[in-house]
């Protein structure tokens, strides 16, 4: 680490040290490469240099829609521009009852390994002096933190990732309404959640953003267990979320299971794809440095892939 930079371990109590003790100078590193990488993605206007296209939704001046591309590909596209800007970043962690679960072998719960990405990316931000904030929810935002890029706002936000996950369950649509709404400025969102609730509600909830002109990242967290359900013989599962209890074995749900979590996120990576939104499934069991050097390497040729197929049309 830089002599001139803070060092965020002086502001944890050694509970939240645990936390995220596993993000060394590595997984610093690779994620100020991510940052690095999608710092002006959402930040476009009019007055400064061109960037990119990107296609048309309902709201878009069209001022900007870009002819010769329509010309050619019968599709609308629009010019966006970089403006001379730094980046806002809202963090938006799920703590209902859901992301406490943590299976056997795991070593923390979905909602600490949330957390531990959480805070490494609000310290890089603050410290390329970008703005970051944090909202935490469940069935309502719990927690808002409007987003600052000032050295001590860090300890406020980890603080914030301090508290434990609640009994509540999720609620989506509703959550993202709220935060629509508290959003006053055009905002990069990252969104992070097992994203257990309704799918159609939840693309909603993401549309209603989109229709905000908001960027949206999506960040799938699971548990190994809850992607593989590894268990065998009688099987009490205690349901979260107030779903009860039900004794059953594992084996003769396991098949149908894989195929609905299959089902699940292919609806969400679908429906995201139609908007453009970023979706990335997360497992637990991945180090946190190759979780995000992983989404660093495919978001980074995604973008090179989309503006070069975008460009060759025009």
């Amino acid at each position: 680490m830089d002599a001139g930079k803070q060092d965020y371990r002086k502001y944890l109590d050694p509970k939240v040290l645990a936390k995220i003790s596993g993000l060394e100078l590595r997984a610093r590193l690779i994620v100020e490469g991510f940052f690095s990488g999608m710092h002006h993605s959402p930040y476009h206007g009019v007055s400064v240099e061109f960037a990119d296209h990107r296609a048309y939704t309902q709201g878009d001046d069209l001022r900007h829609i870009d002819w010769k591309v329509y010309g050619k590909t019968d599709k609308y596209y629009v010019k966006e521009y970089e403006q001379e800007t730094n980046l806002n970043l809202m963090l938006a962690v799920d703590g209902s009852e859901s992301m406490n679960y943590r299976s056997a072998g795991a070593s923390m719960t979905k909602y600490e390994y949330t957390a531990a990405v959480a805070a490494a990316i609000a310290y890089l931000t603050i410290q390329q002096q970008d703005s970051v904030g944090l909202t935490l929810f469940d069935e309502h935002l719990t927690s808002f933190v409007k987003p600052s890029n000032n050295a001590q706002h860090w300890k406020t936000l980890i603080e914030g990732l301090a508290h434990p996950t609640g009994p509540a369950k999720t609620s989506l649509e509703r959550v993202l309404g709220e935060l629509a709404e508290r959003l006053s400025h055009r905002t990069l969102i990252i969104l992070i959640s097992d994203l257990f609730d309704d799918v159609d509600a939840t693309l909603k909830g993401f549309k209603h953003l989109r229709y905000r002109h908001h960027e949206l990242i999506v960040w799938n967290i699971w548990d190994h267990a809850e992607l593989t359900l590894p268990l065998s013989g009688p099987t009490m599962f205690d349901g979260l979320e107030s779903m009860g209890k039900l004794l059953t074995d594992p084996r003769s749900l396991r098949a149908r299971y894989l195929q609905e979590v299959e089902r699940f996120q292919t609806r969400l990576r679908t429906g995201c794809g139609h908007m453009h939104v970023d979706f990335t499934i997360f497992d637990t069991s991945a180090p946190l440095d190759a979780a995000l050097s992983g989404y660093l390497a495919t978001r980074s040729a995604r973008l090179r892939q989309r503006s070069s197929r975008v460009m060759s049309r025009g």
